[in-house]
């Protein structure tokens, strides 16, 4: 996966004034850069309005010095374009409620069509697993179905017939915080046909589609959770809750340019939002501006310590190769969890942190507390996959995958299975592998097709299991918006793939610059190093990376041995 920034949480969208972040991509995924969902990470506090008065990893400060804070990273921080500006009072007049509500479908209609897109995933899996000619000849048709997804209307804009309206009462953030994402934006819906008006309905229902699309692999939700942040902001300009929905649907999207943005104008008004803090973050961390991330991390922590901060705090000591302050903040984030949702989001992380050193035994026993915890949650499921393949239990790896990509069709454990299937080596195998890569494929056009950016799943699966030029394109294009060591590396891959290891070098070099203990990147620098003519330098780092994660990828740790013994024999 991507950065670890905005797929890492699962959001609770019923708080809106809570300023839960929405990041794209918490925890990269070695094989597949693919982002992760966000947590529930709840606080007990009421609103964003007051400051926590706790004391963060970094300590506190008071309350004068932290408006002071954020008048001053304001001031610096990226501004939003005069179109951008002018674009969203646009929208806003569009969103007007009609004068008569016009009649829409049922209270589930809406959702069906989203889960239609997502089941047209499924079936062309499936069809891939019996038949290659199938499976590709539903992709088309699953492309076709992806390309009308953002003429899906908004449901709870109309007045819906035959179904009770509920009593004009503000939606209760408890009801949307009890599990059942579905359930609780028919409620809101409902609640929004009755108060139309309600802006903050609006925005914590735009937080909910963003939720949605990241847990149910259904991209078509973001340009609904755009109209209705739209519909928020069209009833109050510049309201801290849709502004911080802003800079989440932004980086769910991958626009982190527009994330920051976004988040640095909700902290104009509100300094104190929990989400926009975190969003800032996870936007600096995928800019690759990680000292300015380092800056605001501390920040966040002095103004709203709690999980969501603490969780950032440690990826980003992580991605310096400080994994000891990561392991350490993390377990002081698992401690101060109460929630379902904020104990499997940590512990999944924890689960990360140890795999990626190579520490099975302790990743599975993080992961099978998260699942304890909640017993859906994809990081965890897909992590302890991950560490089960490591640890030499194939079978089991192989058939927890299948089961998450019948309901989860992401490109990261599509990546993940069909590599699978090609280590294991039996008849039909090769087969089923070329299905899941295919799936992929299909994956990304659907979120194109919605507004987000996939360049770095694109790359990273296209370099290994696709077409090489169009890896080379879209590593190209990732890193023309962003330098992170995870676009660094995809790049270097690319280039590498595509028979430029010359051109490759420096990026793979760059890409392990920070510290950051990455056994695929390691991997990825010793083999353009040693066809770069550097053969110390290669074994070094393929050693290094077998060293740190002797299972980091069912086919590239082969590879590594394999590139390994060759440079070995020739010592």
């Amino acid at each position: 996966m991507s950065p670890r920034t905005n797929d890492g949480e699962r959001e609770q969208p019923g708080q809106p004034d809570a300023g839960r972040p929405a990041p794209q991509a918490r925890r990269p995924e070695p094989a597949t850069g693919r982002p992760t969902p966000e947590p529930e990470a709840r606080r007990a506090t009421s609103g964003d309005d007051a400051p926590e008065t706790g004391t963060g990893i970094t300590g506190s400060v008071s309350d004068a010095e932290a408006v002071s804070d954020a008048e001053a990273e304001t001031r610096d921080s990226d501004e939003p374009t005069e179109a951008r500006a002018s674009g969203e009072a646009a929208e806003g007049r569009e969103l007007a409620l009609p004068a008569q509500p016009e009649p829409a479908p049922v209270a589930g209609d809406e959702r069906v069509a989203g889960d239609e897109r997502v089941a047209a995933v499924r079936r062309v899996g499936e069809a891939g697993r019996r038949w290659r000619a199938v499976h590709l000849g539903a992709c088309a048709a699953m492309l076709a179905v992806a390309l009308t997804a953002g003429a899906v209307a908004l449901g709870a804009v109309h007045e819906q017939r035959g179904v009770p309206v509920a009593a004009a009462a503000a939606v209760s953030p408890g009801l949307l915080a009890g599990g059942d994402l579905d359930a609780s934006i028919t409620a809101l819906q409902t609640h929004l046909r009755a108060q139309p008006r309600d802006f903050g309905g609006w925005a914590t229902l735009g937080l909910a589609y963003v939720e949605q699309a990241r847990t149910k692999g259904d991209p078509s939700r973001y340009p609904q959770a755009e109209q209705a942040l739209g519909r928020s902001l069209a009833l109050r300009a510049d309201n801290d809750q849709a502004l911080a929905g802003r800079a989440a649907l932004a980086a769910a999207r991958h626009d982190f340019a527009g994330a920051l943005s976004f988040a640095d104008r909700t902290l104009k008004q509100n300094p104190y939002n929990e989400r926009a803090l975190s969003s800032r973050i996870d936007a600096l961390v995928e800019l690759g501006r990680y000292d300015d991330a380092d800056a605001a991390v501390r920040t966040a922590d002095q103004r709203r310590p709690g999980v969501p901060v603490f969780t950032r705090y440690a990826y980003v000591h992580e991605l310096r190769g400080d994994v000891a302050t990561a392991r350490r903040v993390l377990d002081r984030a698992l401690a101060a969890s109460s929630s379902p949702g904020d104990i499997a989001y940590v512990a999944a992380q924890l689960g990360q942190l140890a795999w990626n050193q190579g520490d099975y035994a302790t990743a599975l026993t993080h992961y099978a507390r998260a699942l304890a915890a909640d017993e859906n949650y994809l990081p965890a499921l897909e992590g302890r996959a991950r560490a089960q393949a490591a640890s030499g239990r194939q079978a089991e790896a192989i058939k927890g995958l299948e089961l998450i990509v019948a309901r989860y069709p992401l490109p990261g454990p599509l990546v993940e299975l069909g590599e699978l299937y090609e280590a294991r080596g039996r008849a039909g195998d090769a087969a089923k592998a070329a299905d899941q890569y295919a799936l992929v494929d299909a994956w990304t056009a659907i979120a194109r097709a919605n507004g987000v950016n996939a360049d770095l799943d694109t790359a990273l699966a296209a370099a290994d299991h696709g077409d090489r030029a169009t890896a080379l394109r879209a590593a190209r294009d990732d890193w023309s918006r962003r330098h992170t060591v995870h676009t660094a590396d995809a790049l270097a891959w690319a280039l590498h793939v595509n028979g430029k290891d010359a051109e490759a070098l420096p990026y793979a070099r760059q890409a392990t610059a920070t510290g950051y203990r990455n056994a695929s990147f390691l991997y990825h620098l010793g083999v353009i190093e040693k066809a770069t003519g550097h053969p110390q330098d290669a074994r070094t780092h393929l050693s290094a990376a077998l060293k740190l994660n002797p299972g980091f990828s069912a086919l590239g740790a082969r590879e590594a041995r394999t590139a390994l013994k060759s440079l070995e024999a020739t010592k």
